[in-house]
């Protein structure tokens, strides 16, 4: 059978497609802009027939129809990986439950662990050699539609084309296709930084020099630090990073991301997934110097490693006078998720001249006016992301300390320096009565 026919013989509506999905099944969405919105509202259409149907998802804008048909929970059931601020809101209606994981672990996940009955995933159009592309969410979509039993593509044709091995889906892999008027795609441009996160991204910016290969989070200082590299005089740096957003193509266009002096990967970037601007989509759509990977490869410790001068740079939320980082929660209020946070800390580390930043501000004041210190004495229900034992920097408005090899008193001390100066004397006292700090240390 010709591609041409076999695609034919593949067609199926939306309506037709989700027949397939019984009570109690596993249902994987993709990620992002991977989202099925036409399958999504089409499985929420059967509600009244199904019980039971466990729905799993990550990083998805909302808002979902298989949730919002269903307040009692009676026949979807949705799981996220990790929270985008729709999901997050799901998390505290009660109305979502947050799945723990490292994204390097996914592909292990699925293929060990994990069932998936239906796998319902938007992708590009098929290319003359069969092949649908993954766009910007293969980093997850990769180990889902690998084990799953049967994959339905939602083929939408606004979204871009990303190059490399691992963002091609083959016909043949797939089981039903459902052609969809195209949903428009989550447009997330990076918001301009703040003073304070202007000034974090001072004490980060000196350690990045010629030839680096960067890994930006999403966020105000990982913007700072793209407006200061794309002003600056620094050469030929590279991207491998687990989430690529607009910090890249503002690089590119200064002329400083070339990605020749990488020691892996020489001469292309390298992503797993891709959440931006309409003009970020552009720029990655069908560009030959971007390729695509499974997050189970991007954030492997041993390739992330590979990259000599690897600089990591990620956000956060609170550190405890341990060194103990909370990226992810807010006590045990589900606010992202692990992510690939650990994953490229331990990969940065272990580079050759490799570096890892966590950035927070040192405090931040409530909607009634109160200021708070994201350094705490010590957590108190707060999920830990990166353990003691494997943060390197951190960084506030205040500087940026390195802990590694530190004991809890030195700890202690360089933490205390980054604080908001309204609270180090009670972290002082906090770490006196911990028994972590000597009397003559610094006040």
């Amino acid at each position: 059978m010709d591609l041409l026919s076999e695609y034919r013989a593949k067609l199926r509506t939306a309506d037709e497609a989700v027949k397939i999905v019984k009570n109690g099944d596993w249902v994987d969405y993709g990620s992002n802009n991977s989202y099925p919105a036409a399958l999504d509202a089409a499985l929420a259409g059967r509600r009244d027939e199904l019980r039971a149907v466990k729905v799993r998802g990550n990083l998805l804008q909302g808002p979902l129809a298989v949730v919002e048909c269903d307040p009692e929970a009676d026949h979807f059931i949705y799981n996220t990986w990790h929270c985008s601020a729709y999901e997050r809101r799901l998390c505290d209606r009660g109305r979502a439950f947050f799945t723990p994981m490292v994204f390097r672990n996914m592909g292990w996940y699925y293929e060990n662990f994990l069932t998936t009955d239906v796998a319902m995933i938007s992708v590009a159009p098929m290319d003359g050699e069969g092949n649908f592309n993954l766009s910007g969410a293969q980093g997850a979509v990769c180990s889902i539609v690998e084990n799953a039993k049967t994959v339905i593509v939602e083929v939408n044709a606004a979204l871009p084309r990303i190059g490399g091995e691992s963002p091609r889906l083959p016909l043949d892999k797939v089981d039903m296709i459902v052609e969809a008027e195209p949903h428009p795609l989550w447009e997330m441009p990076t918001p301009p930084a703040s003073d304070i996160e202007k000034k974090i991204a001072s004490f980060v910016f000196p350690h990045i020099r010629d030839g680096a290969t960067i890994q930006l989070g999403i966020g105000g200082v990982p913007n700072a630090i793209g407006e200061l590299i794309a002003g600056s005089d620094l050469k030929d740096l590279g991207m491998h990073t687990e989430l690529a957003s607009d910090g890249y193509l503002a690089m590119h266009r200064a002329g400083k991301l070339t990605n020749r002096r990488k020691s892996l990967h020489p001469g292309v970037g390298v992503l797993g997934l891709a959440i931006g601007s309409r003009a970020f989509y552009d720029w990655l759509d069908n560009n030959p110097e971007i390729e695509g990977y499974s997050l189970r490869y991007v954030n492997s410790t041993p390739v992330i490693s590979q990259n000599d001068s690897m600089i990591s740079i990620n956000g956060c939320l609170a550190a405890d006078l341990y060194g103990q980082v909370c990226s992810e929660s807010v006590g045990t209020r589900q606010i992202s998720g692990t992510g690939g946070q650990l994953d490229f800390v331990n990969g940065a580390t272990a580079a050759k001249d490799g570096l890892s930043f966590l950035c927070m501000s040192s405090s931040f004041v409530d909607k009634a006016g109160v200021r708070h210190s994201r350094i705490l004495p010590r957590f108190g229900g707060d999920i830990v992301t990166t353990p003691r034992s494997e943060v390197y920097y951190i960084a506030t408005e205040y500087g940026a300390a390195n802990l590694a090899g530190k004991s809890t008193w030195e700890r202690a001390e360089a933490l205390i320096s980054l604080a908001h100066p309204d609270f180090r004397e009670e972290l002082i006292r906090a770490a006196e009565q911990q028994k972590i700090w000597l009397p003559h240390n610094k006040r």
